[in-house]
């Protein structure tokens, strides 16, 4: 659903669609947000408007997207109330410090932020080892790690347990568009499940013997590089751009992948220090 078609429709029916897709009752939302389920029958078949107050009440108990909310506002007659500032304004510098802070200190393993589109923010110098050899449009900015990562012609054709990959990455975005409604993930998750996958993609995940995490294994040269990754997020955002805003840092999974990337930063180190000067 595309914005303008969001502040066309009535307020009510948006509510009711956020209720279903949270699988709520109305008497169980309306039991969370302490009122009667008779006033939250009128608001969502639009016999009664709500305040702007109920409209944030009812958004916090559907645990909506701050960019959502805003949407529901307008909706409503209201204006918006959480601001969506430039990472690069002035009023960000010190969420941008953080990012980077945590991307550097990640070296010399790879380590992106991406917005809620999946588009790169900012990497750290490693990612070089998961762009080498992506075709040049897929490295053009605005850059779209989602798409980068699954693309024939981007890393995918390196990773060794693709399928497997490919089914988590595919499942996160799914849980990511069930939670937002967000029309451009959606088609964004249409498009990745277009790309052609020679292995079998897993419905469920399912550990095998000594798994604990779901890794990502890829081929670098002649070797086979293992790494699983973690997600960081900004705990109390009130800021759209802030609360959309997520860094992914990958960690070797076993020691050979940890000294092999190690001994290459260390390898590339030494080269371009001992560069001649120009």
């Amino acid at each position: 659903m595309t914005v303008a078609g969001q502040r066309q429709r009535p307020v009510g029916h948006l509510l009711r669609e956020w209720r279903e897709r949270r699988r709520l009752s109305q008497l169980e939302l309306a039991i969370q947000a302490d009122i009667s389920t008779r006033h939250l029958s009128f608001v969502e078949t639009g016999r009664a408007m709500p305040s702007r107050d109920m409209v944030l009440r009812l958004a916090e108990q559907l645990d909506v997207p701050l960019r959502e909310r805003n949407h529901l506002l307008l909706a409503a007659g209201y204006a918006p109330i959480y601001p969506r500032t430039p990472l690069d304004s002035p009023a960000l510098a010190a969420v941008r410090a953080a990012v980077r802070q945590v991307l550097t200190a990640h070296q010399p393993y790879p380590a992106i932020a991406v917005d809620r589109g999946w588009y790169l923010v900012e990497t750290n110098a490693s990612i070089g080892l998961f762009t080498q050899g992506a075709a040049a449009p897929l490295l053009t900015p605005p850059v779209n790690a989602l798409r980068l990562a699954l693309h024939p012609a981007g890393l995918a054709p390196r990773i060794v347990n693709l399928g497997e990959w490919r089914a988590h990455l595919l499942g996160r975005l799914r849980r990511q568009v069930a939670v937002s409604g967000d029309a451009e993930l959606t088609d964004l998750y249409d498009e990745l499940r277009a790309y052609p996958c020679d292995q079998p993609e897993p419905e469920v995940e399912i550990p095998g013997p000594g798994d604990v995490v779901v890794p990502l294994r890829i081929r670098d040269g002649d070797r086979e590089l293992a790494f699983f990754s973690t997600v960081f997020t900004f705990g109390t955002p009130l800021d759209v751009t802030v609360a959309e805003l997520s860094v992914e840092s990958f960690f070797p999974l076993d020691d050979y992948t940890a000294a092999a990337v190690r001994s290459a930063a260390e390898q590339e180190e030494r080269r371009v220090g001992s560069a001649p000067a120009r």
